[in-house]
């Protein structure tokens, strides 16, 4: 079966696909539980969930918004289920974001940003131009500014290294775009050392960020 992909208002999910949602970040260091996901029904606007024969594959709260008059697709948080077919359910996420983000700012490259939890949350943000961090690249003062920019928007303002992009963590349940590469070994080692100052018991998480070139999102809105 082809993988289905919906994007609604996060005042529609109910009590059972919250709990449908918890089941599936639990097998993942994430671990979002019902009181943490009910939050967020609160604090983000749209929700993508996909499935696969009916059964929930993954999901991902995000909002559109203009940050200092920029258009912008934050991902506040995601979780993969750890299934084969883990990849196509993040690039169908992905996908129907990007088709939300073409109609709300068509003509205009738009800022995709989210925290990840691990390097293969990378994977979320391929197509993307100019992101940061990125090997052999160091960051201008533009990209550490947006950094800080990024960590105020997800609530952690003052939390931020702006030059390892590292969010340090509280130790309490953070959004984080929850996700593991199906053939981690592929993963550029340069990317990965980016999480080598990564607490994952304090929670930490990367900011990381990119740009969607408004060509590129054209193509997201053809047929839908």
């Amino acid at each position: 079966m082809s993988i289905e992909v919906e994007t609604k208002d996060c005042t529609a999910i109910s009590d059972a696909e919250l709990d449908e949602m918890a089941d599936i970040s639990a097998g993942g260091p994430a671990a979002f539980d019902v009181g943490f996901l009910s939050k967020q029904r609160e604090e983000w606007v749209l929700i993508t969930q996909a499935r696969d024969g009916g059964r929930l594959q993954g999901f991902s709260f995000c909002t559109l918004e203009r940050i200092g008059g920029t258009p912008s697709l934050l991902i506040g948080l995601a979780s993969v289920k750890r299934t084969a077919k883990r990849e196509s359910v993040l690039r169908a996420l992905m996908s129907d974001q990007y088709r939300r983000a073409v109609l709300a700012f068509p003509d205009e490259d738009v800022l995709v940003g989210s925290r990840l939890a691990t390097a293969s949350g990378f994977q979320a943000l391929r197509g993307l131009e100019d992101i940061v961090p990125r090997p052999g690249h160091r960051a201008t003062g533009e990209e550490r500014a947006w950094g800080r920019r990024l960590a105020k928007r997800f609530g952690a303002e003052g939390r931020i290294d702006d030059r390892t992009f590292i969010l340090g963590g509280d130790s309490q349940v953070a959004g984080v775009l929850d996700h593991d590469a199906l053939k981690p070994e592929t993963i550029d080692a340069d990317v990965a050392a980016f999480f080598d100052e990564v607490d994952a018991d304090r929670r930490d998480s990367l900011v990381a960020f990119g740009w969607a070139m408004a060509e590129d999102l054209a193509s997201h809105a053809v047929g839908r």
